[in-house]
């Protein structure tokens, strides 16, 4: 007997909101017992910059859970108490490779009742982070939105945060299109299977217009320098000064160092489910697709990001590959001309999707990351402080295999080219092979592209963000832990 197709209400998720909290996030936890919690949030850009921030949390006192009720008072608890750990370890001279007790402990407490990893996730900072400026105007809508918490205070860090949140709430419809669709094979309705098709592919033809907003209020050099440091988990941080990660005190005095990816995209389940619904299988970079399906998710670091998703998130992502059918069908139907086409569109606007992704990236991260690499190569560079704004800059022109190291570029290519696979029709397999050649010949992003995608194999190497990314085409990849 097949199993259940997934029903949106079992996992807490809907059609309007999608992954976002069908309850907006609180912008203050109600009980009084928390404003020492709030009052330091309030002020972290202020405390980071005075370089105040660790002697405050060293005098808190260790604050129970106890007061906390509804769930959407423990999502704003954990989203503070991320943002003030990733604080209290990056914002000094050299990072703390402790995490005191006044915030580990109850942070520790709240992240087993969620079930969610203790570190800044894409939940902590983007999906339980946001407001509305206008409860009767849509959540969709970036110019509606503010976010709640911030290292920086400044718009482009908010905005980074932002557009993520724009395109979760504009993209949520979809996942009532992926099941009515599952439902509908079942079925064998094809005419229904179309239909969900199509709303697809201009569902995410908007989601791409909103990605490719984010040049608009966040400037790449903030967002390397000023952002991004503060976003670092501590896997893999050897170079930025944390090479066995980091300890959360408990007051038990055996704890032992903890390594923990920091925020990613990859984190976000909408993103995830899109290829569950299209059948798009991800493999290490430079492997082979023949390689066995097991074996791919055993090393496949889009599964480990799962761990980094709230529980019953990662849950639905699971249950759905279950009943994925969407892709067999139209492989076994490859008569029906509405439907393929329809299922190749949906390829080519999700391959288009990822394009816009690479631009972002190459201008955000790799192309910030010459200019580092650049002035480093100065007397007076090589006098920084060891966090990690400069250690992507470090290294010994060599690649460290077995690390956690990625290559950046290569996975993405690989992500977008792997999108562009189950194609039906030879024309459209043809025409996503050279779509990175064509498409973005009027983009923004074209110009820092067209740099950062050359052909020439000089190393950077960018600790941060999920993993340390390399820019090494000869590299293994994404999955190599």
């Amino acid at each position: 007997m097949l199993p259940p197709i997934p029903n949106l209400d079992d996992y807490a998720l809907s059609t309007t909101h999608g992954f976002l909290p069908n309850e907006l996030p609180l912008t203050r936890l109600p009980d009084p017992y928390y404003n020492k919690w709030e009052a330091i949030a309030a002020n972290l850009p202020a405390l980071i910059l005075s370089r105040r921030l660790r002697s405050v949390i060293d005098r808190l006192p260790v604050l129970d859970t106890i007061g906390l009720e509804h769930d959407a008072e423990w999502r704003r608890a954990y989203s503070l108490l991320c943002f003030m750990t990733h604080g209290y370890v990056w914002a000094g001279d050299s990072p703390a490779d402790r995490v005191p007790l006044q915030i580990s402990i109850p942070l520790l407490t709240i992240s087993h009742r969620l079930e969610i990893l203790p570190v800044a996730t894409y939940a902590a900072v983007c999906l339980w982070n946001f407001k509305p400026l206008f409860m009767n105007e849509d959540i969709d809508n970036l110019e509606n939105l503010a976010s709640l918490n911030t290292f920086t205070g400044s718009m482009d860090e908010s905005w980074f945060y932002l557009v993520s949140v724009a395109i979760e709430a504009r993209g949520a419809p979809i996942l009532d299109l992926g099941l009515t669709a599952m439902e509908a094979v079942r079925l064998n309705d094809s005419s229904l299977v179309t239909n969900c098709l199509c709303a697809f592919a201009e569902r995410m033809t908007d989601l791409t217009g909103l990605l490719q907003r984010m040049h608009e209020s966040c400037d790449p050099t903030v967002f390397y320098n000023r952002i991004r440091p503060y976003l670092a988990g501590s896997k893999n941080m050897g170079e930025a000064g944390l090479p066995h990660g980091v300890i959360y005190e408990d007051g038990s005095g055996t704890e032992t160092f903890r390594q923990y990816s920091g925020g990613s995209n990859a984190q976000s389940s909408l993103i995830q489910f899109f290829d569950i619904f299209l059948g798009i299988k991800h493999f290490p970079t430079g492997q082979l697709a023949q390689t066995s399906e097991s074996a791919s998710k055993r090393n496949n670091f889009i599964q480990d990001m799962r761990r980094y998703m709230p529980a019953r998130h990662a849950d639905f992502l699971n249950d759905c590959e279950n009943v994925a059918n969407v892709r067999s069908y139209v492989e076994s139907n490859t008569g029906d001309e509405k439907l393929c086409l329809a299922y190749d569109a949906c390829l080519a606007m999700l391959s288009a999707f990822r394009d816009k992704h690479i631009a972002i990236v190459t201008r955000y991260i790799i192309n910030p990351s010459r200019e580092v690499r650049s002035r480093s190569r100065s007397p007076e560079a090589t006098r920084g402080r060891n966090n990690i704004a400069i250690a992507s800059r470090k290294g010994d022109g060599k690649l460290q295999k077995g690390t956690g190291g990625t290559a950046l570029i290569p996975f993405l290519k690989q992500a977008r080219d792997e999108t562009g696979a189950p194609a039906i029709a030879e024309w459209t397999k043809r025409f996503m092979k050279h779509q990175v050649k064509s498409s973005h010949q009027s983009d923004v992003f074209s110009a820092q592209q067209s740099e950062a995608l050359a052909s020439r194999v000089d190393e950077v190497r960018v600790s941060g963000l999920a993993q340390t990314w390399t820019m090494e085409d000869e590299m293994g990849g994404i999955c190599q832990f």
